[in-house]
C-alpha cells in the first residue's frame, strides 16, 4: 500500500511534536519546583531578619510556639499577595506532640478576609505562630477560618512585652506584619489559612500532606529549607511549656 507524502509527513510531525513535549512539560516542572524552593529561601531570609531583632517577637512565645508560618512579601517572594491571596510556607517542631527538632517545610495558602486590606499595596510580610497542640492539629488537617475555627490575635512584641496576657493565652495562633521595615503584631481574623497541597507535591515530587511532612521523619527537606530550620533551631531549639 503506498503511503503519500503528505501523509508520512504529518505521522512525522505528530512524532516529532511527542517528543519534544516531554522536555517541554519536564521544565515546566522544574520551574515550578524552582519557585515552592525560592518561596522557602525567601521565607528563611524573613525569619532570619526577624529574629536578629530582639524587639520583634518575644522569646518566650517562640520557645512555646508549635509552628511557625511565614509569607513573604510580594516584592522578595516574587509571587502574588494581592488583595486576598498568599502563599507561604510553615515549619512545626517534629513529632506528634509537636516536641522535636523543627521539620521540613509544608507550604501553606492565605485567603480572603482582611489580608488585602493589611497589605494596602505595600510589600508585607506576614508570621503566624501556632501556640498549641489544637491549632497545629486543625491547621495540618483542614482549612481554617481564623476567628471562628481558630483563635488569632495580634501578637505582642518586644523583649517586655506582657505575653501572658488573656488575649495572648487564648489565642492559639498569634499574627504579625513586617512592611518597610516596621514589625507590629497584626489581626488577619477573616482569613482562611490552609495546607496548599498542589505546591507541596511540585516540592516533593509527590502527593504528601502537610501532616505528612511534619510528623514522618522520613520526609527529608529540601536544601532551600536550611535557613529557615536552622535559624529556628538556634533561636528556639526546645519547646518549653
Amino acid at each position: 500500500m503506498k503511503v503519500s507524502h503528505k501523509v508520512l509527513s504529518a505521522l512525522l510531525a505528530g512524532a516529532l511534536a511527542g517528543v519534544t513535549c516531554v522536555p517541554a512539560a519536564s521544565a515546566k516542572g522544574k520551574d515550578e519546583e524552582q519557585k515552592e524552593n525560592d518561596r522557602i529561601q525567601n521565607a528563611g531570609t524573613v525569619i532570619k531578619e526577624i529574629l536578629d531583632v530582639p524587639d520583634d517577637i518575644p522569646q518566650d512565645l517562640l520557645d512555646k510556639a508549635r509552628c511557625v508560618i511565614v509569607f513573604p512579601s510580594v516584592v522578595k517572594a516574587a509571587f502574588i499577595v494581592g488583595g486576598s491571596y498568599g502563599r507561604g510556607v510553615m515549619v512545626c517542631r517534629t513529632h506528634k506532640d509537636f516536641t522535636g527538632a523543627w521539620g521540613a517545610p509544608a507550604m501553606m495558602a492565605l485567603e480572603g478576609g482582611s489580608v488585602g486590606l493589611q497589605i494596602g499595596g505595600q510589600a508585607t510580610d506576614f508570621v503566624i505562630l501556632v501556640m498549641n497542640n489544637r491549632g497545629a492539629d486543625s491547621v495540618l488537617h483542614s482549612k481554617v477560618k481564623l476567628g471562628a475555627d481558630a483563635a488569632v490575635a495580634a501578637g505582642p512584641k518586644g523583649r517586655d512585652a506582657a505575653a501572658s496576657t488573656d488575649v495572648t493565652l487564648r489565642a492559639e495562633m498569634l499574627s504579625y506584619s513586617r512592611s518597610r521595615g516596621a514589625f507590629a503584631g497584626v489581626s488577619l481574623e477573616g482569613s482562611t489559612l490552609r495546607p496548599d497541597r498542589d505546591a507541596n507535591k511540585r516540592l516533593y515530587g509527590k502527593e504528601v500532606t502537610a501532616e505528612d511532612i511534619v510528623e514522618e521523619s522520613r520526609i527529608t527537606a529540601p536544601d532551600s529549607a536550611h535557613e529557615l530550620i536552622s535559624r529556628l533551631e538556634k533561636a528556639s531549639p526546645k519547646l518549653r511549656t
